[in-house]
C-alpha cells in the first residue's frame, strides 16, 4: 500500500508545543520524512540554523504558541506583549519568508500555520493573546492570495476546543468546573481529539489540496461562528 507522503519532506516547527508533536506523528505515520524542530526560533541565527538541517522541504507546517496571558485591557503588561508576538507572530513570518523562495523556485509547496479560533469571536480577558493570534490569521490571508500565483498553498488552522498540552490538557477538561462552565459554549459539546487536527493538516498539505489558499479555517466545534 503506498503511504500518502513518502517522498515528501515535513518541518514541523516547535514541535514540543501545541499541536507540533500530533501532526508530526501523522506525517510520519503516512510516510514522510519529518523534521521535528524545537527551538522556538525567536532569533535569525537560530531559524539560519533550522535550514541549514530543514533543506528542500515540501511541507511547511509553521506551529507556534504562548501562554494566553489573561489580563484586563487596562492592566496589560509590555512584557505579555512582548513575549506573545515574539513567541507566535514574528516566528511565524520569518519563518515563511525563510522557506518561502525555495518552494518558488521549486514550483510548489504547502505551508499550514497553527493559529487560534479565538480573535475570529474574541474572548474578554485575552485581548493581548487575541491581538497577536488575529495578527498570525491575517499574515495568511494576505500571504496566502500573494503565494498562490507560485503554487504555494499557505493556510491556517485557527482551532479553539481541542486537546493539547498548552490550552486543553487532560487535567483542565476533567474538571467538574470546566464541564459545568466551559462544555454549554461549544455547539458540539465535546472537546475534540487532537488527531482531528492532524487530519486535517494531512488534508491540507496533500496533492488533493490545490483550490485553499489564504484561508483562516475555523476548527472549534461550531464555537467561532455561533453568536450565543
Amino acid at each position: 500500500m503506498t503511504l500518502r507522503y513518502e517522498g515528501k519532506k515535513v518541518l514541523v516547527t516547535c514541535v514540543e508545543r501545541y499541536m507540533g508533536n500530533v501532526i508530526a506523528d501523522g506525517f510520519e505515520q503516512e510516510g514522510a520524512e519529518v523534521v521535528r524542530d524545537s527551538d522556538l526560533l525567536v532569533s535569525e541565527s537560530a531559524l539560519e540554523d533550522l535550514a541549514d538541517r530543514a533543506k528542500d522541504i515540501d511541507i511547511l507546517v509553521a506551529n507556534f504558541a504562548e501562554d494566553p496571558m489573561p489580563n484586563r485591557v487596562d492592566d496589560i503588561l509590555d512584557e505579555e506583549l512582548d513575549t506573545l508576538f515574539q513567541h507566535m507572530v514574528f516566528p511565524l513570518i520569518r519563518t515563511v519568508r525563510r522557506f518561502v523562495p525555495a518552494m518558488k523556485a521549486k514550483g510548489k509547496g504547502k505551508i499550514i500555520a497553527m493559529t487560534s479560533a479565538s480573535p475570529l469571536r474574541g474572548i474578554p480577558k485575552f485581548s493581548a493573546y487575541c491581538s497577536a493570534r488575529g495578527a498570525q490569521n491575517a499574515f495568511v490571508r494576505a500571504a496566502g492570495l500573494e503565494l498562490a500565483a507560485d503554487n504555494i498553498q499557505f493556510n491556517a488552522i485557527a482551532q479553539h476546543y481541542v486537546k493539547n498540552e498548552r490550552y486543553f490538557p487532560d487535567e483542565l477538561i476533567e474538571s467538574e468546573r470546566f464541564k459545568a462552565r466551559v462544555l454549554p459554549q461549544i455547539p458540539t459539546g465535546k472537546i475534540a481529539e487532537a488527531e482531528e487536527t492532524a487530519e486535517l493538516a494531512l488534508y491540507l498539505a496533500s496533492d488533493k489540496c490545490t483550490h485553499m489558499v489564504g484561508q483562516v479555517i475555523p476548527w472549534s466545534g461550531g464555537w467561532a461562528t455561533t453568536t450565543g
